[in-house]
């Protein structure tokens, strides 16, 4: 019994640490943490109300990623991504995923195309009712799940791991902007043209949806060089 209530707690602590490292995920796509900012892992914990050792565990998983940095005797500086960075990881998934969504277009059963419909309704939804958090997990859902029906489980890693990288800022700015509903409504837009086999047209939305994208990373970037939220997470 003992060995299993030892078993159990070691699950329920790496649930927490999953927990908040999804949080602070969210935090970094919305820009409540922000680019070049120090957070200390205590700071955060406090702002959780759970103890530091569940985020510093979080953070460091971020870290491996590339996300966060660690800042001896300080904490974890949020990684900024340049120009150059976004334009590559713009361009690689292009490489990867155009061809894929017109293969899946030819090959995909017509039933497992439209039971994304409302995951892509669910993105349009949560873009109208600002609902940020809501709005990223659907897109990451629609995305990879999407992908996934080429039947390539390294392919949906690889194009995770970019979409991580490649993380959103100032998406509050942009919400309020009205400018994330156009292109919430082109997941709309690519599922009708791969429902109607049109491989041409679905590759052309996909396409023009990763530029729309990666006009959005730039418009962030603009938009949070001119505001400068207080984090609802607190800095160290």
């Amino acid at each position: 019994m003992g060995h299993l209530k030892q078993t159990n707690l070691i699950t329920a602590q790496e649930r927490l640490r999953d927990q908040v490292a999804h949080a602070l995920r969210a935090a970094l796509i919305s820009g409540e943490l922000r680019p070049g900012e120090v957070y200390s892992a205590p700071g955060l914990a406090a702002d959780f109300g759970i103890s530091a050792t569940p985020v510093r565990e979080a953070m460091l998983d971020l870290a491996r990623e590339g996300l966060v940095e660690p800042v001896r005797n300080k904490g974890f500086r949020v990684t900024e991504v340049n120009e150059r960075d976004l334009d590559q990881y713009t361009e690689i998934r292009t490489l990867i995923e155009v061809p894929t969504v017109g293969r899946i277009t030819r090959s995909a059963p017509r039933e497992e195309l439209e039971a994304l419909r409302p995951v892509a309704e669910e993105i349009v939804s949560a873009a109208r009712e600002h609902d940020l958090i809501g709005y990223l997990e659907a897109d990451r859902r629609f995305h990879l799940t999407l992908l996934g029906l080429a039947g390539n489980e390294r392919l949906v890693e690889a194009v995770g791991e970019l979409r991580k990288r490649s993380r959103l800022y100032g998406l509050t700015a942009l919400d309020e902007s009205g400018e994330l509903l156009p292109s919430a409504e082109e997941h709309l837009e690519l599922l009708d043209l791969m429902l109607a086999g049109d491989v041409e047209g679905a590759e052309a939305c996909m396409t023009r949806h990763l530029g729309h994208v990666r006009s959005l990373w730039a418009e962030g970037r603009t938009e949070r060089g001119k505001q400068h939220p207080k984090s609802a997470l607190g800095a160290g």
